[in-house]
């Protein structure tokens, strides 16, 4: 059996790689004196960045309008949610489906908490050691031999 070999040529798009633009070293540059920054003025001087919402000493709006109420936003409980068509793909007859073993399949990334939903077929035998699971995932495992046992984990966890 013969292998063709290729030659590629593999480079950016025209345009994609740029020099960085140095600024400030010198009148023969092109860029000193003010360096591009215009003259005078707070955005001209070092340090002088304003914070997201400034309104140049107006009352900003996020502190004009009333806070009223409470969010549940920062409590919400965050799944990785995986469906049981992805499980009868990667898993063999017997296996133990927990969040380590997901991990290792490629399935999920190790952080939130697990839940298994019923979308696609599951003809095999596995154990599952999950945090949630859809009703309809669960009567689908049952059906066909295997077992779920619900594991406690924190559910709260918070994207940063």
């Amino acid at each position: 059996m013969e292998f063709e070999v290729h030659k590629f040529d593999l480079h950016a798009p025209k345009g994609a790689n740029k020099r960085k633009r140095i600024i400030g070293r010198g009148q023969g540059s092109g860029r000193g004196t003010t360096a591009g920054k215009g003259n005078k003025g707070q955005k001209a001087r070092s340090g002088g960045k304003t914070y997201v919402g400034f309104e140049g000493g107006q009352m900003p709006l996020y502190r004009r309008l009333a806070q009223r109420g409470f969010s549940n936003y920062p409590f919400k409980k965050i799944f990785q949610v995986i469906n049981l068509g992805e499980i009868e793909k990667r898993y063999e007859t017997g296996d133990t489906v927990d969040a380590d073993s997901l991990v290792k399949k490629g399935l999920i990334k190790g952080k939130e908490p697990v839940k298994i939903l019923g979308s696609g077929e599951i003809t095999k035998k596995l154990d599952f050691k999950i945090v949630a699971i859809s009703s309809s995932a669960k009567a689908k495992i049952e059906k066909s031999g295997g077992v779920v046992t619900m594991v406690t984990q924190i559910v709260n966890a918070t994207r940063v």
